[in-house]
């Protein structure tokens, strides 16, 4: 058996990302305690570059979607089939243009029309005619 039993999403984009703004922690440390502003923006803009480059690498399919995958898929070094197309619901993959429903037809919405002397709205889309309900009463 397995010493994993869950999928802990343990990723080439996790742990990239992880080890990344590890150093960014250490440089802001570092800027702390040499009370050095220019090192602690280095160390900011390393931790920026961290969630870049995560980003990045999920995006090429290094990372995980949301939620539990299929146990064949745990693998570290499994790269994820479905990260072209875009994860429902995954803020990355929204934030890149990726997962969305693209419609390639408009369709047409009725603009709705006041009744004459009535004020209530008809959504039919087709204004009836002035003389026909003239003639309907």
């Amino acid at each position: 058996m397995s010493a994993h039993q869950y999928d802990e999403g343990h990723t080439v984009a996790g742990w990239t990302g992880f080890a990344v703004a590890i150093v960014g922690s250490a440089v802001l440390g570092l800027g702390t305690i040499m009370v050095s502003a220019p090192v602690l923006a280095a160390g900011l803009a390393v931790v920026a570059v961290s969630v870049l480059v995560t980003w990045a690498l999920h995006l090429t399919g290094w990372g995980k979607p949301p939620g539990r995958r299929p146990r064949e898929e745990w693998g570290m070094r499994v790269r994820d089939s479905s990260a072209r197309d875009g994860h429902p619901g995954c803020v990355g993959c929204r934030l890149a243009g990726r997962g969305r429903v693209r419609s390639t037809a408009v369709e047409s919405v009725p603009e709705p029309v006041l009744e004459p002397g009535v004020g209530s709205v008809v959504v039919t889309g087709e204004p009836e005619p002035a003389g026909a309900e003239a003639a309907a009463r």
